[in-house]
């Protein structure tokens, strides 16, 4: 006599649709591989950041990309759920984002800190200042490097080849969250406690507020400031 088959949960992507600030917690302890031309590198998310959209939305961000509206920069957040959002930020860092939520509706979870599982030669070959293992993955830009993600991954699917998301078989046991990192004015504040992360996992980054910006007098700005341009900034 057979027995019953145990019933299939709904698909990533259905999972992924779903509103970033609930995801947040259900994807720590998840892995993302990225299978590169120079070998595969798994990392275990310990460390995430839930934003979401615009100021005309349902669900404002000031500390979104997607906050003064869509741009080419920032079109895969408003893409299909499961794919990447990379971007470039201070010159030198790539950071990477799975996007998630309906489609048309813009939200992302920034993949803030992780585990190096598999790939670790390779890893440390791109992160030759790490110290530790521990240190491979610990923050955005780092976690990028490892992965070998840059912003020509931008709006590619992270659940199909060269890419691979694994959710965790349960939820991790304690799970703490707080302010966003380094995020400006009120979308680093306490009502967008939207960071979530593994308690006492040694990769999670560092919390820092963001700086505060000092203004320049007029006579040394003599140019206007540009239409729409946001002083916020998703890290």
């Amino acid at each position: 006599m057979s027995e019953n088959p145990v019933p299939a949960g709904p698909p990533l992507r259905e999972i992924l649709a779903g509103d970033a600030r609930e995801l947040a917690p259900l994807l720590l302890g998840a892995v993302l591989t990225h299978e590169s031309r120079e070998g595969p590198v798994s990392v275990r998310l310990t460390e995430v950041e839930a934003y979401l959209g615009p100021e005309d939305s349902l669900h404002p961000d000031p500390g979104s990309h997607t906050y003064r509206g869509p741009t080419p920069r920032n079109a895969p957040m408003f893409g299909p759920a499961g794919h990447l959002y990379v971007y470039f930020t201070y010159g030198m860092h790539h950071c990477t984002n799975i996007v998630c939520g309906p489609e048309g509706v813009a939200s992302a979870l920034l993949l803030r800190a992780g585990e190096i599982v598999d790939g670790l030669d390779l890893a440390r070959r791109r992160r030759t200042t790490s110290r530790s293992p521990a240190d491979l993955a610990s923050g955005p830009a780092r976690l990028a490097k490892a992965l070998g993600l840059t912003t020509a991954d931008s709006g590619r699917d992270a659940l199909a080849p060269p890419f691979g998301l694994v959710l965790p078989p349960g939820p991790p046991p304690q799970v703490s969250s707080g302010p966003r990192v380094g995020v400006a004015g009120a979308g680093g504040s306490d009502e967008y406690a939207w960071r979530f992360w593994i308690t006492g996992d040694p990769t999670v980054s560092r919390y820092k507020a963001a700086k505060a910006r000092v203004r320049k007098p007029a006579a040394a700005a003599p140019q206007a400031a540009q239409p729409g341009r946001s002083t916020f900034h998703q890290r």
